[in-house]
């Protein structure tokens, strides 16, 4: 820093001189007589030395000439003016034995600062002339997705670095720029394809903004496939700092073609209920519920409680925190059993949560179909024994987590999780507890999920087997899943059912044919996708409401609430009973008694009518 003050100041003394000389003969038309000639000998002194003390106390001299923006000009611009005004205030007062005429002092202002603008603009285009030198001359010409503030950041970025990317177009999705240049680059209109702006500009790669959505990533993937061209993500515009970071390029990932529009969220409502207070997760050993625990981590508890049955996950979570220690919080690792009575009291009673993520569950779906007791003990058994002692123990707030699977299920899994959301509705009806339910799809990359089945299979060559070509999914990613679950926890009541907004369906067939593509590979070409067919208790689509839900109303920009009453207390744990007794019969009995349950369930809630649920 000190080397720079000593090269800048005798730079900025060469241009304040020649300024001001310059503002002399163009005040006198270029004809300095003997006076004139005295004059600026006699006022230039004072004008150096407050024109020096402004830059020195301004500390113009450390910002940097090569990555001047237009911040840094309105701070020069304003520290000219002041100096022009301390210099014209100083010849007022008469202390020097002559004045230069006003018109001069204006001149001075305006030459000087032009001088300096000028200055930095060269040192500027020096800088990047001599990195673009420096480049690669064999460089990846490279178009960008967008012809907006976020466009002139990344071309700004490469051409101040040594890139091996060259840009040669921008591509303009709203026809905003269309036919227009950005820093010598054309801005073209995006059509259907990119196969002719490619050939036409002999491009084979393309940058994407990570702010854009999900779905315009699907469209701009496959458009890349058809062309032959190679798609990277770069950063947002927050994410560079006027160009002055090198851009972190990467290849697309699936969760790329998901992203959706950022959740604002009410951070003083979570950390309300979250912040100084006890918290247990169940199931923390999950995707959901490890992800829970890393973002109720953010709101500073006094306890976090993490219980799961799996004692590797268990261990690994407690791995991963170690290695991040989080400061004033107390972490409890428990292994138990969610049907553990004994040990769950046990820990109930120690730690006294005063709020609880229910997150422990069996979810995969065909798993579910032929062990139907197991799903019984564990979804609908685990899920009442954590309500019951949360009822007794006094609890503040019990948030379920459910599944979209739920909504007219068709499974095992989603009985089992209908049950569970019907028990939680009947005891909220008398606890003092609050007790919530929270319903949302698929989340991707979670364990057992056909993301990572996908992966796997791409990697051992194929085949990638998806069950019908026209099933969908809803997806969400896991952390946003959990903010809008922590979200919901805090603007829910006691006993309702929140549906967190899933945006659109996926056909997992176009997810299949993405993730190929992101492989490097082509379909059918190097990898195949073969159909299944439907497996037990799967449905070709999957909801998020009941018929009498279709219009609940919104509690939260992405949450909706269900509408629904409550089943009495008595019938549910009547209806509990028959499945209590199943849980050691044969396979089929277990089933048949669980499709019973629902049946009546669904018909004593309103949910919808049996000949309803037997045509969906």
């Amino acid at each position: 820093m000190r080397y720079r003050l000593i090269a800048a100041l005798p730079v900025y003394t060469g241009l304040y001189i020649a300024s001001l000389v310059a503002a002399f003969l163009l005040r006198f038309d270029l004809r300095l007589t003997p006076d004139v000639v005295d004059t600026v000998w006699t006022v230039m002194p004072y004008i150096l030395v407050i024109k020096t003390v402004v830059f020195l106390c301004g500390s113009e001299w450390r910002r940097y000439h090569r990555y001047t923006t237009m911040s840094d000009l309105a701070y020069i611009i304003g520290l000219r003016t002041v100096a022009s005004l301390l210099t014209f205030g100083f010849f007022l007062t008469g202390v020097s034995p002559q004045s230069p005429p006003r018109s001069v002092l204006l001149i001075d202002w305006l030459l000087t600062l032009l001088g300096i603008i000028l200055l930095r603009a060269t040192v500027r285009y020096v800088r990047e002339q001599f990195a673009r030198q420096s480049q690669p001359s064999d460089r990846k010409r490279t178009m960008v997705y967008g012809a907006d503030a976020a466009a002139v950041s990344i071309l700004r970025a490469l051409r101040a670095s040594a890139s091996e990317h060259d840009i040669v177009s921008f591509l303009d999705p709203v026809k905003s720029a269309e036919k227009t240049l950005i820093g010598g680059v054309p801005v073209v209109q995006l059509r259907d394809n990119l196969t002719w702006v490619a050939t036409r500009y002999h491009a084979n790669h393309l940058f994407i903004p990570s702010c854009v959505s999900g779905r315009a990533v699907r469209d701009l993937i496959q458009s890349c496939h058809d062309a032959g061209v190679k798609a990277h993500v770069i950063p947002a515009i927050n994410e560079i700092v006027d160009g002055r970071v090198k851009l972190s390029i990467r290849d697309v990932t699936i969760s790329d073609l998901l992203r959706r529009e950022p959740t604002q969220l009410d951070m003083d409502e979570i950390a309300k209920y979250i912040t100084d207070k006890v918290v247990l997760v169940s199931g923390a050993a999950g995707s959901i519920g490890s992800e829970l625990c890393r973002q109720i981590l953010d709101f500073n508890p006094t306890k976090l409680v993490l219980v799961d049955q799996s004692e590797f996950g268990v261990f690994q979570i407690e791995q991963e925190f170690t290695a991040k220690p989080v400061d004033n919080v107390e972490l409890i690792y428990t292994i138990a059993d969610v049907n553990d009575q004994a040990t769950l009291s046990r820990v109930f009673s120690e730690h006294q949560p005063d709020l609880v993520f229910h997150a422990a569950a069996y979810k995969h779906v065909p798993l579910m179909e032929e062990n139907p007791q197991i799903a019984i003990r564990n979804n609908v058994l685990g899920t009442k024994s954590v309500v019951d002692l949360a009822d007794r123990f006094g609890v503040e707030r019990f948030v379920l987590i459910s599944t979209d699977k739920a909504v007219r299920p068709t499974s095992v899994m989603g009985s089992t999780k209908l049950v569970a959301e019907k028990y939680l509705q009947a005891v909220a009806a008398t606890s003092k507890t609050q007790f919530i339910t929270v319903r949302f799809g698929n989340v991707l990359n979670s364990a057992g999920s056909v993301v990572p089945t996908f992966r796997r299979q791409i990697l051992a060559g194929g085949p990638v087997t998806v069950t019908h070509p026209e099933m969908t999914r809803f997806f969400m990613t896991i952390p946003e899943a959990v903010q809008l679950v922590l979200q919901a926890g805090a603007v829910g009541e006691s006993g309702q059912v929140l549906i967190l907004d899933m945006g659109e369906p996926i056909k997992i067939l176009d997810l299949a044919r993405d993730m190929i593509n992101l492989s490097g590979l082509r379909y059918p070409d190097d990898i195949d996708i073969v159909f299944t067919g439907l497996r037990p208790g799967e449905k070709m689509y999957e909801e998020l409401f009941y018929g009498n839900e279709k219009h609940a109303q919104k509690v939260h920009a992405k949450i909706f609430c269900a509408l629904r009453e409550p089943i009495s207390l008595p019938a549910i744990k009547s209806e509990i009973n028959r499945l209590e007794k199943v849980i050691h019969a044969n396979r089929a009995e277990a089933k048949k008694v669980l499709e019973s349950v629902i049946t009546g369930l669904i018909t004593e809630s309103g949910a919808e009518s049996t000949t309803e649920r037997k045509a969906a």
